[in-house]
């Protein structure tokens, strides 16, 4: 019973420091589980980090923190922990990011005439980039024989002459196609 009053009383300072922060906390003092479980479940509900703090991990002044994205645990001093969190907090929305960039720009596939665009559509899936002459009726033929529709024109799509693979016509940039399924 001092135990768990001594880990409840040092969570709760390690709670303020981390909503100070402006991070949002559950401090998951219930008995009616197995510490397992409660893992699971908070990896199920998309927690990006867990702490877990026993008596042992506070004689020794650290806590057990646990990545979801690469699975990864480590023990971290408790006196650094709220600042720790904060930059893993960060660090792991970068990874998550540049993972879903990566994952992106592997699954586009650009191609210049009709006959690649429409083999592609049958065998690939993702994103065609292709030229396209910037006409709504072009549009709604492509989406006619193919059923892919433009899903969007990058930001930062370059400027890239060429012809459209449908019309011919002269076009200033390459445009995202994709099949709804």
């Amino acid at each position: 019973e001092e135990q768990k009053a001594a880990i409840d009383a040092r969570v709760a300072t390690i709670v303020t420091a981390l909503k100070a922060k402006g991070i949002s906390v559950k401090y998951d003092d219930s008995d009616n589980q197995r510490p397992g479980w409660k893992f699971a479940e908070y990896e199920m509900k998309g927690v990006p980090v867990r702490v877990a703090l026993g008596a042992r991990d506070l004689e020794n002044g650290v806590a057990e923190v646990a990545r979801r994205d690469t699975k990864e645990k480590q023990s971290m001093p408790l006196e650094t922990l709220a600042d720790s969190i904060e930059s893993l907090l960060e660090t792991i929305q970068q990874n998550l990011f540049n993972r879903a960039k990566a994952y992106r720009d592997a699954h586009i596939t650009p191609v210049d005439t009709w006959d690649d665009f429409v083999a592609t559509l049958e065998t690939k899936t993702g994103f065609i980039a292709a030229h396209w002459d910037g006409t709504a009726a072009t549009e709604a033929k492509i989406k006619e024989l193919t059923k892919a529709t433009i899903r969007c024109i990058p930001l930062d799509n370059k400027q890239e002459t060429g012809t459209c693979i449908l019309t011919g016509n002269p076009s200033i940039q390459r445009v995202l196609f994709a099949k709804a399924y």
